[in-house]
């Protein structure tokens, strides 16, 4: 075990405003739950910030305080909310369309709802070809978008303390890595020539940067994950994370593939479907945004099981992903997964899953835990990419010279002795006694 003094921490003293391009599903699920708990109506179901303990010490010491109390978080009452959106309508407007919460508890907390209304976005339908925004920012120039949006933050900053930027909008058109993405001066030579391969997320995350203002990207398309704007977060000593959000499949299949990897069961192949109709359905039905989904969903498998490593167990792995946009459906999404194992003397096993969640359920309290945890880091001086927060994340960002780690259990552990470190208490090695001891 490894101890450390603990680090100075900013203190976490007034507002904290939570920007969020996309004021969908998932942002207003996340926005109307907030306030949901701060009247009493609701506990914080699946945040991992505000109901989880963290051991500290042996386990014979029984020290195992709330994370929420152990670290100094900011608190929900605290929380500001800001967005931008492609319609005009307020959250609660959203929210409605959106059809993920019951109009009962909508009704609950509609004035708040209603407060939240969108700032006009950045839009560029090349990179989301199935919507159509009415309520968007005009300029000559990608630069001067982002100077634009650089305004509406400093008008937001004036209501706050504090700002971090979530991304929840759409899933972006699948691009890959170019020259003009390799540095800070080429991107912004980019931005005032409107390159073709700066999409409206990258424009969020320089313009967020820019302003000193951590960025969390929750959609799987390349966005702050170019080394231009992995510098640019260096520069300006702010923390950066991502990508897209780790829910319904994906937790499922980052829990599976080490319990196989640990009791070295053979996997043949992994076949996964999904079934969803919300705006994200709809979003994923162009196949340049399904393009940057699937991508994000099927390399974690391959990652945690090694093939390379284990060829006797792995290396002839057929792993399949399919999306489909099924409108009934709405935000209740079916992810189902058919696994074809083998055993002792190769014998063959199946296992089939049929996870009916509800997408933006199980995206809320990932959005308010980034939001509260990419926060303590700046207040911590913790600056560029954030591997600790990898266990939110289909896709983590990582370090070009390190392999992403996928393994729910070790971002679990990782997470956790992060936050032990900060506060100067001994980091668990012993990975598997933590989680299951607490």
């Amino acid at each position: 075990m490894v101890s450390a003094e603990s680090r100075h921490i900013a203190s976490a003293t007034g507002k904290l405003g939570v920007l969020i391009p996309g004021l969908g599903a998932v942002s207003t699920t996340f926005i109307a739950g907030v306030e949901m708990i701060r009247k009493g109506l609701t506990l914080p179901y699946g945040s991992v910030s505000q109901m989880q303990t963290i051991r500290l010490g042996r386990r014979d010491e029984k020290r195992s305080p709330n994370i929420a109390d152990f670290v100094p978080l900011a608190k929900l009452n605290d929380l500001m909310f800001f967005a931008w959106d492609i319609f005009p309508e307020n959250a609660y407007e959203a929210a409605k369309k959106a059809r993920v919460l019951t109009n009962e508890d909508l009704e609950k907390v509609r004035a708040e709802l209603e407060a939240v209304t969108p700032m006009k976005a950045v839009f560029d339908q090349r990179f989301v070809k199935k919507l159509h925004g009415t309520h968007v920012k005009t300029g000559k120039t990608k630069h001067e978008l982002a100077e634009q949006l650089r305004e509406d933050i400093r008008q937001c900053r004036k209501k706050v303390s504090r700002l971090v930027m979530v991304w929840c909008a759409s899933t972006e058109a699948y691009i890959e890595r170019q020259a003009v993405h390799e540095t800070v001066e080429g991107f912004e030579r980019g931005l005032r020539e409107n390159h073709d391969a700066i999409s409206p997320s990258m424009i969020y995350a320089y313009a967020a940067l820019m302003e000193g203002i951590p960025f969390v990207n929750g959609s799987p398309q390349l966005t702050v994950d170019i080394p231009a704007l992995v510098e640019l977060a260096k520069r300006k000593k702010v923390p950066i994370a991502g990508k897209d959000f780790k829910t319904g499949q994906t937790l499922i299949k980052t829990a599976l593939a080490p319990a196989f990897k640990a009791r070295m069961l053979g996997v043949r192949g992994w076949f996964s479907t999904n079934i969803l109709g919300n705006r994200d359905g709809e979003v994923l039905d162009d196949p340049e945004s399904l393009k940057s989904k699937i991508v994000s969903k099927s390399g974690p498998v391959e990652w945690i099981l090694q093939p390379s490593v284990y060829p006797q167990l792995y290396k002839d792995l057929y792993h399949k992903v399919t999306i489909n946009y099924y409108p009934p459906k709405g935000d209740d999404k079916e992810g189902w997964d058919h696994i074809d194992l083998f055993g002792w003397m190769g014998y063959p096993m199946q296992l089939k899953i049929d996870f009916l969640c509800k997408d933006s359920i199980l995206a809320a309290p990932v959005v308010l835990d980034l939001a509260l945890f990419t926060d303590l880091a700046q207040r911590a001086g913790m600056t560029g990419i954030q591997e600790w927060l990898s266990f939110y994340f289909k896709s983590p960002a990582h370090a070009e010279n390190v392999y992403p780690e996928h393994d729910l259990f070790i971002q679990h552990a990782k997470l956790k002795n992060t936050l032990r470190w900060l506060m100067g208490e001994e980091t668990i090695t012993h990975l598997g006694v933590d989680y299951y001891q607490e």
